[in-house]
């Protein structure tokens, strides 16, 4: 029989050990708030580059994998900043330069819709019609 001015948080001799019970419910509790703070910071920077575009955010999650199932933190390091760059976009100008190209080539020479036979396109004008000729002046540049 235990005397009975110990202090509470000693186990009686015939019961349970209260601190003992707290204590566990406490410790699982910090376990799982600690790895659910883990998983947020583990996944930051694809949540950042989420707003990007597909390859950027393709990239950083991929970098995260990476660092996840290696240990190596320069990979994380490596994806957050990729996430904080904006890419510039390249694949909208140059679609855009492109169909201005096939429009261009689809359009006939002539404005008023009359094509222009090809061997009068490729034939020099007359020597005639083009006039006086001067000597180039030599530059100075």
């Amino acid at each position: 029989m235990a005397p009975h001015h110990l202090p509470f948080y000693l186990a009686p001799g015939s019961g349970t050990d209260t601190l003992m019970v707290v204590m566990g419910i406490f410790l699982i509790g910090i376990v799982l708030w600690v790895g659910t703070l883990y998983w947020k910071l583990h996944s930051l920077p694809e949540r950042m580059a989420h707003k990007s575009q597909k390859l950027q955010f393709e990239l950083v999650a991929v970098l995260g994998l990476i660092s996840l199932f290696t240990h190596m933190h320069i990979f994380w390091i490596a994806g957050l900043l990729l996430a904080l760059i904006d890419l510039p976009d390249f694949g909208t100008p140059l679609r855009s330069i492109a169909g201005s190209v096939e429009k261009i080539a689809e359009a006939t020479p002539a404005g008023s819709g009359e094509e222009i036979p090809t061997d009068a396109a490729a034939a020099p004008p007359p020597a005639e019609k083009l006039g006086p000729t001067k000597e180039k002046e030599p530059s100075h540049a």
